[in-house]
């Protein structure tokens, strides 16, 4: 059964807002998948299918709700379309239950280690960096001490932001020279973090073109030698992926999920899109839970996923 409320009313506004232009987008397309129907019949099911699929939610999720949604009709012979949506919502609510063994309730929550270790992986481009200072902007205001470790040692930007951020948190960094070994920098931060009594470790990698396969291997040279540390981790392997990009996340999420254990995923850029639907999909397809969202600029709008409140907040 749904839990909802669970958030505070200032992160539930955040997260409203931040969905409102796929709320609006969807509400739109269903409204006309029904337009003069009033029962669910086979034709109000092929629109439906339409409205799913060019909301980003993927053909294969998309084909799983229709039939859900097919046998619910079947079940109770009639159906009204005034009850589509909230039928729509418990199927979905559903289908994210299945998916996810369980929401983490807030950042404080997220810390089962210590040093709690999180390599974030992702393209370029994707709002990787910027996920990684609002992570310690968020951990920090949690009470966790942070520590990050500026591993994109190719592109000097990267790790100027990352400085920005260490600053602007508090938070501590590990960085080496530019063109250095990655993997010494993880080395090192996990071994920083280790010795100074980190609570959260947070590394960045280099924005890995996901159709390189030699670059993807470095990911798998930067796990190792965390472990050498710390031979549980990464405990969260963090795939970035740009919202708003839609069934391009969908290959993006493929290739990383090849390349490396991807553990949890962060979509950003929520705010600006319709393309939300993308979450659906994706969390079904790669059975990987959503663990951020991010809705807006600020650092408070990187929200912990929870699927009972963006579901509520979806179709309320």
């Amino acid at each position: 059964m749904a839990l909802f409320g669970l958030f505070s009313k200032e992160k539930k506004e955040y997260l409203d807002r931040g969905i409102e232009k796929t709320k609006e987008s969807l509400f739109r397309k269903l409204a006309r998948a029904v337009a003069g129907k009033s029962k669910v019949d086979e034709e109000v099911l092929d629109n439906l299918e339409e409205v799913l699929i060019s909301s980003d939610v993927g053909v294969e999720t998309t084909l799983k709700i229709i039939r859900r949604i097919e046998n619910r009709a079947a079940r109770d012979k009639i159906m009204n379309v005034g009850e589509l949506n909230a039928i729509l919502r418990e199927e979905i609510a559903a289908l994210l239950e299945e998916n996810h063994t369980g929401d983490v309730a807030d950042f404080a929550s997220v810390v089962t280690a210590k040093p709690y270790v999180i390599m974030v992986v992702g393209v370029n481009g994707a709002g990787k960096t910027t996920t990684i200072g609002k992570l310690a902007c968020q951990f920090k205001n949690a009470g966790k001490k942070v520590l990050l470790g500026a591993a994109d040692t190719f592109r000097a930007a990267a790790v100027d932001q990352l400085v920005i951020w260490s600053e602007r948190t508090g938070a501590g960094i590990v960085k080496q020279q530019m063109g250095a070994d990655p993997a010494s920098v993880a080395y090192d931060t996990v071994s920083s973090a280790k010795a100074g009594g980190a609570d959260v470790a947070i590394i960045d990698t280099a924005g890995r073109l996901h159709n390189k396969i030699n670059l993807m291997n470095e990911l798998s040279k930067i796990r190792k030698v965390i472990q050498k540390v710390i031979p549980d981790a990464p405990h969260e392997v963090l795939l970035v992926l740009d919202g708003s990009t839609g069934q391009n996340a969908f290959e993006q999420a493929k290739q990383f999920t090849k390349a490396t254990e991807v553990s949890a995923l962060a979509l950003t850029k929520l705010d600006g899109t319709a393309k939300g639907g993308v979450i659906l999909g994706i969390s079904d397809q790669f059975k990987i839970p959503v663990r951020y969202i991010g809705v807006g600029e600020k650092p408070e709008d990187l929200l912990v996923f929870n699927k009972y409140e963006f579901v509520d907040s979806l179709f309320k």
